[in-house]
């Protein structure tokens, strides 16, 4: 493993992250939302800032950009099929693609559903996804641009990922996110547990990202719409999943 993954704390719930490739030297942030604390981190820690990877356009996952690359001269990374609304960017990535980070390698997926140009990064070799508002812990994004559809088959690219994999996602929304899947009433073991697991770690001011995969495929229902029992849970048994998943991101958005 080679990078070395620090979160830093922004805004009201937003995490950005500082990514050494330690045989290089070189350094990402993923998805700045602001630029100050960045820099401060980056400046305490003795690393020199050589890249931005973005995963959407939203202002809380590009606010620094511009102010980073001024600082810094790094290079912009982000969604090919959203370059025109990622302020500063240079190289422009999309789905299939490997993109080459100092020694270590991350591939591209289009993840629409919350954008209609969000992608993702998994850089295999160290089990990490950076997966910005696509997929949160216990959770996923709103569907501000795409449709249930488009998100099903997003969460779905990235659900066949390994269980090791650590979900780097962009938000501390897990204890909220932990009551909802709860709320639907569901026989699920494995989530009651993390719930408490959660709880604890909310109350003892612990971040509780980035998460598992393997956890997510067993607890998320974002992830689970086509498990037979969520889907009886939710009043529609034998249902595709799109539709199992459209009723259970109808009822995040008003829960």
């Amino acid at each position: 493993m080679s990078l070395d993954i620090r979160q830093i704390p922004v805004l009201n719930d937003n995490y950005v992250y500082l990514v050494r490739e330690e045989e290089s030297g070189a350094v990402a942030v993923v998805d700045p939302a602001v630029a100050e604390p960045v820099l401060a981190e980056a400046e305490r820690l003795g690393w020199r800032i050589t890249h931005i990877l973005n995963t959407h356009h939203h202002g809380d996952h590009v606010g620094g950009n511009l102010d980073i690359q001024r600082a810094t001269g790094c290079t912009i990374v982000g969604p090919r099929a959203d370059r025109a609304r990622i302020p500063g960017i240079q190289v422009a990535v999309g789905d299939g693609d490997a993109y080459d980070f100092g020694a270590a390698t991350a591939r591209v997926f289009d993840v629409p559903g919350h954008t209609s140009g969000h992608i993702a990064y998994w850089f295999e070799e160290d089990d990490a996804l950076f997966c910005g508002d696509t997929l949160f812990a216990l959770g996923c994004g709103r569907l501000f641009e795409g449709t249930p559809a488009q998100m099903w088959a997003s969460l779905s690219k990235l659900r066949a990922l390994p269980d090791a994999v650590r979900v780097y996602c962009a938000h501390e929304y897990t204890q909220a996110n932990a009551r909802f899947a709860l709320s639907l009433g569901e026989e699920n073991p494995d989530l009651a547990a993390r719930a408490r697991e959660i709880d604890a770690a909310r109350a003892r001011g612990e971040p509780t990202v980035p998460s598992l995969l393997g956890a997510e495929k067993r607890t998320n229902p974002f992830l689970r719409a086509d498990d037979g029992g969520l889907a009886a849970a939710v009043g529609l048994a034998a249902a595709p999943p799109v539709q199992v998943f459209a009723e259970v991101r109808r009822r995040k958005d008003s829960f």
